[in-house]
């Protein structure tokens, strides 16, 4: 059903269009029109006044503006109508001469010439009262969504405008892949669009699609993947699957990757960090945790948030790419860490990754200081320190406490001062059972500083989660040195209550482990880098990654590796 139409006539008066051809009204004010220029004069010539000559011509012209009023507001309600648009002109009550102008997306903006200035509408901004906000109705059929270029697209750096370097607003160009801030006229959204010729772009917040400048809202569906990608998103029972499928996925380059396997790029000097965050994404619990974005909407941090990104980016079957950049995430990185950990500055993947676990549990613990790292990884140990007393050498002091850990730093045998010709090519190996016994609770470990004493530790509680450290660098007050001892352990089945003694309390909880992340350094201290083997579960297979190095191996392998960084997961 077609709605009446309101029709601007000569007379200042509206006229209601209820028929579907418009000529009926507009012959009916154009003779309407005719009529009242002939009636006033007819009208003084019948009363008997007399009119000059000048007031003849001021009569005549002041009907002549009204009726190029009125033709105006006709081809302006004709045009307007291309646009699909009902337009509704109503009776100004001023006498004053209005302009009335259409822009280029159809909206109609009118401003006084005289007296108080009239509000423009503006599509962005403005209360109800003070604008007149004209919203454009979402569109499923625009014409440029040819023009989308889904090989240049990559949401994986810092979503900030290429020209403003602001943060709030942006859109991706989805033409040529850069970041623009806002889309109303005069922003940088805006002026690419008239100065490139591109005309689809994406909020990076709201994943809403808009063609520029014409500015309406585009709704297709065939969009979907690339929001997917924007954002990747996980169902429970999907998660729940991961670990089950063995299906490979396709890039748009033709390229074939693992979810969950893909490379990391490396950042100059950065793949201390590719391989913490790839032993860590083998924790299941850990790393369901962050598949959700519920799981942690509450949280405003920016390194969590770049983390579950980073996480669901990994993961994701969906990808344009076979691989991930973490930049987005090291810059958050970064910037908590006060530039401790940052591009081009090579570190430690332990210290890294007891500041990370720290960094995230402060922010998504709870009021029981509880979170799902301290769920997966905190353990406790019992500490007896001995110490000489003061009075004599028989005097000894006893000091016993409890503490939670995060890691196990595990000592290594030192290195032979002197060597044998014949011995120099042999490298020293040791048992994982031998350097376990640390936590035996017999086992003495001398400490000198800050004072001369003997520590022994004895586990209390298990973690669901071991992590291991080789403490392979030692610093002296002249260089750092490397242990090269070769640690023999088991990919399966490490069973801890065989060599260290547990508490009752704990004898009948699980203490068997499985190797799921192997971390390996190669090469000179401050000079090496950092690989790592994983355990993929879905197909009991072992792969090695190193940035975007991806490749499987065999378990042999693994085992022959000078081992830095453990993660063993508790068997059931």
């Amino acid at each position: 059903m077609k709605l009446p139409r309101q029709i601007l006539c000569p007379d200042g008066k509206t006229e209601v269009e209820h028929t579907p051809d418009s000529s009926r009204a507009r012959s009916s004010w154009v003779v309407r029109s005719f009529t009242n220029r002939l009636a006033e004069p007819l009208r003084r010539l019948l009363a008997g006044d007399s009119l000059s000559e000048a007031q003849v011509k001021a009569e005549e012209k002041k009907k002549d503006n009204k009726d190029s009023r009125a033709v105006s507001a006709l081809k302006l309600e004709k045009r307007a109508s291309e646009f699909g648009e009902m337009v509704v002109m109503k009776t100004l009550k001023s006498e004053e001469l209005d302009r009335i102008m259409l822009d280029e997306q159809g909206s109609i903006k009118r401003q006084k010439v005289e007296g108080a200035v009239h509000v423009v509408d503006d599509d962005q901004q403005g209360s109800s009262l003070q604008r007149r906000r004209r919203q454009l109705q979402p569109r499923g059929d625009c014409p440029y969504l040819d023009t989308v270029n889904r090989q240049v697209l990559d949401f994986d750096f810092e979503k900030k405008c290429s020209v403003s370097l602001e943060k709030l607003d942006v859109y991706a160009c989805l033409v040529c892949g850069k970041y623009y801030q806002g889309r109303r006229k005069n922003t940088h959204a805006y002026t690419h669009s008239l100065e490139a010729d591109h005309h689809v772009y994406i909020n990076l917040q709201n994943e809403k699609v808009y063609c520029l400048p014409d500015g309406y809202e585009i709704l297709d569906p065939s969009l979907d993947d690339i929001r997917h990608i924007l954002n990747p998103r996980f169902t429970v029972e999907q998660v729940a699957q991961l670990d089950k499928n063995r299906q490979w996925s396709r890039a748009l380059d033709g390229s074939d990757y693992l979810p969950g396997m893909v490379g990391l790029n490396k950042l100059q000097g950065t793949d201390f960090m590719n391989v913490t965050i790839q032993s860590l994404m083998r924790v299941t619990p850990f790393r369901n945790f962050f598949l959700i974005p519920e799981n942690y909407q509450h949280c405003q941090s920016s390194l969590v948030q770049c983390f579950g990104e980073l996480t669901r980016k990994i993961w994701h079957a969906r990808n344009f790419k076979g691989q991930v950049s973490p930049h987005e995430f090291l810059q958050a990185v970064t910037e908590v860490s006060k530039k401790r950990f940052c591009i081009g500055q090579q570190s430690d993947p332990l210290e890294f990754l007891q500041w990370l676990l720290k960094a995230l549990h402060a922010e998504l613990k709870n009021s029981k200081n509880n979170s799902v790292i301290y769920d997966c990884f905190q353990g406790e140990f019992e500490v007896m320190k001995e110490t000489d007393g003061k009075t004599g050498d028989d005097d000894v002091l006893m000091e016993k406490s409890r503490m939670p850990f995060l890691v196990l730093g595990l000592d290594l045998p030192p290195q032979p001062l002197f060597k044998d010709v014949m011995d120099k090519s042999i490298i020293p190996q040791v048992s994982l059972f031998d350097i376990l016994k640390k936590f035996d609770g017999d086992t003495a470990t001398e400490v000198v500083r800050p004072q001369r004493a003997w520590m022994k530790y004895r586990i209390t509680k298990l973690p669901k989660y071991l992590i291991l450290h080789m403490q392979r660098f030692k610093e002296n007050n002249f260089f750092i040195e490397k242990n090269p001892t070769i640690v023999n352990f088991p990919l399966k089945n490490l069973e801890l209550k065989d060599y260290i003694p547990l508490p009752r309390k704990i004898e009948k909880s699980p203490s068997k482990y499985d190797l799921i992340a192997n971390l390996v350094h190669d090469g000179r201290p401050k000079e090496g880098s950092y690989r790592v083997f994983v355990h993929r579960k879905s197909e009991e297979l072992w792969y090695e990654m190193q940035n975007l190095h991806v490749s499987e191996t065999l378990p042999q392998m693994v085992a022959l590796s000078e081992a830095y960084l453990q993660i063993y997961e508790q068997h059931h």
